[in-house]
């Protein structure tokens, strides 16, 4: 089989961004166009809370703008010679409605009044008494919402955008919405005095917003991190500058095993060398004796990636386990793995409910990553097939069915569409398809390859309701029609929303 060496979801590094975990879905103001990724990197640009935008004068006509506008609104502005632009939300508002507003600029003090729409400023420092870097790191958009209203917002939001090819059977929530990240990164920096610091960055650039704890992140992860910040004094460890290069600590990665407790550390270091390594790991370990293994990853690239290439384990295995849907999964630090345990659990039970294996069919699970999805349709299928374009995540998915003496399932490492053309020139067949590919969604040569292969069912796991409209439009024209959908909240407090749809083929 071929190999090809991009990969096609994040089982490897993850960014060091702030928005990197910023979803929305919405429509651009100006020119009416759909848009996924609210990334406030640049000047005025659009994110779907309505954000980010700017007053003033328009930079082509030289009129005033803001008297009229949508919540994520893209304009660049300059007023009395200075650009303004903060990050704001409405309450009762959703993306891409339309409302007025009146604005004065006064001296550069400016002041709204709401006509059509109560304004409920995302304060910074205050984060509505939850969050002290609410409104300034982007990880959560949605923490001043009450829950149920975030649940409204998301499913209106993915129904509007579906509504021409599927009917949504609703969202299914969190009875407990909070602390939920089984896995969190801390990037590391340090203060003017030289006090060690760690959080994320701030939506949009390399600025360390400090965060001791988060509403989002399991609290035991955040415990460890503070430990970990305040041990580097004693044992003078540096933390690492991106401007000057030297430092040592650049980022700290902790991964929390939901149904067995188990705990990996990652030290993410500029250089291979960590001092005084051994009494390190055993203050550490006096803190916390549940961690279960503790790694070295070197990272010694000018990159927004958290992981490099290397590593060394300096305590335990190198990895943990974890329990989902009753299957036992190895988890190393750069394991594709979903954040949301008991959230993943519910969509992947509603996978198997929407695939309706009776134990006859072939199945092949494309975007495999570490084998969770085609682990789990083993237990009710013929055979199964698992096709990954990530070696490591291959060999780990290879390793997990052997942990479950799992033995109808192949995994291969090789491009999925590659790797269904192949199926389909050779005269072979599957009865039904997984695919849960990345934000982007799919390709079209992707999606033709999966036509040629003509399963009788497709089950498509989305992470981006946007994309995942454009591929149902492109499958209708291969003769698949979307008969079942569904929304799962994976990211409470974020704008993001996990869609499941299933698709039939028609004769």
């Amino acid at each position: 089989m071929g190999k090809r060496n991009e990969t096609r979801r994040n089982s490897g590094g993850e960014r060091a961004s702030g928005a990197g975990r910023n979803f929305a879905v919405g429509k651009d103001a100006s020119a009416g166009r759909n848009f996924s990724a609210g990334k406030a990197s640049g000047v005025g640009r659009n994110s779907s809370a309505g954000r980010n935008f700017a007053i003033g004068k328009d930079s082509a006509t030289g009129k005033k703008s803001g008297t009229e506008g949508r919540v994520g609104r893209e304009k660049k502005g300059a007023a009395d010679g200075r650009y303004m632009a903060e990050r704001n939300t409405w309450e009762k508002k959703v993306p891409s409605e339309r409302f007025k507003m009146e604005r004065n600029n006064v001296a550069g003090r400016k002041a709204d009044k709401g006509i059509n729409a109560t304004r409920d400023r995302m304060v910074r420092g205050k984060g509505n008494g939850r969050c002290r870097a609410f409104g300034e790191c982007g990880g959560c958009q949605m923490l001043h919402l009450p829950y149920d209203e975030q649940l409204m917002i998301k499913e209106k939001e993915t129904a509007k955008l579906l509504k021409p090819y599927v009917r949504l059977e609703g969202i299914i929530g969190m009875e407990q919405p909070e602390h939920y990240r089984n896995k969190v990164n801390a990037a590391f920096t340090h203060d003017r005095q030289g006090k060690p610091l760690s959080g994320v960055y701030k939506e949009g650039t390399h600025y360390i917003i400090p965060i001791e704890e988060c509403v989002l992140e399991n609290e035991k992860a955040d415990a460890i991190i503070g430990s970990i910040r305040s041990l580097l004094p004693s044992f003078k460890i540096k933390t690492f500058d991106e401007d000057t290069g030297y430092g040592l600590l650049r980022h700290v990665m902790v991964r929390v095993a939901h149904a067995t407790g188990q705990i990996m550390v990652v030290l993410v270091l500029g250089s291979p060398i960590l001092p005084s390594k051994n009494n390190f790991v055993k203050a550490l370990l006096k803190l916390h004796p549940d961690i279960t293994t503790i790694v070295i990853n070197v990272n010694e690239k000018k990159t927004s990636m958290v992981l490099g290439d290397s590593g060394q384990v300096i305590y335990g295995k190198g990895y943990i386990e974890d329990v989902l849907c009753g299957i036992q999964f190895k988890i190393s630090p750069k394991s594709f793995y979903q954040i949301n345990t008991v959230q993943t659990e519910k969509l992947y039970q509603k996978a198997m409910e929407y695939a309706g294996l009776t134990g006859k069919e072939t199945v092949l699970d494309t975007y495999c990553g570490i084998g969770t999805i085609g682990l789990i349709a083993a237990r009710k299928a013929r055979k199964v097939i698992g096709v990954e374009v990530n070696g490591d995540a291959v060999k780990d998915a290879i390793s997990n069915a052997r942990r479950n003496k799992i033995k109808n399932v192949d995994f291969y490492q090789m491009d999925a569409g590659e790797f269904m053309v192949q199926m389909a020139e050779q005269g072979e067949r599957v009865d039904t398809v997984f695919m849960d590919p990345p934000r982007t969604g799919s390709d079209e040569v992707f999606l033709d390859a999966l036509a040629k292969l003509a399963p009788d069912k497709v089950v498509y796991i989305s992470c981006n309701p946007e994309t995942l409209a454009r591929d149902l439009e492109y499958m209708a024209k291969k003769g698949y029609r979307a008969v079942r959908g569904g929304c799962v909240d994976m990211f409470p407090f974020c704008r993001h929303v996990e869609t499941i749809c299933c698709l039939s083929r028609m004769e």
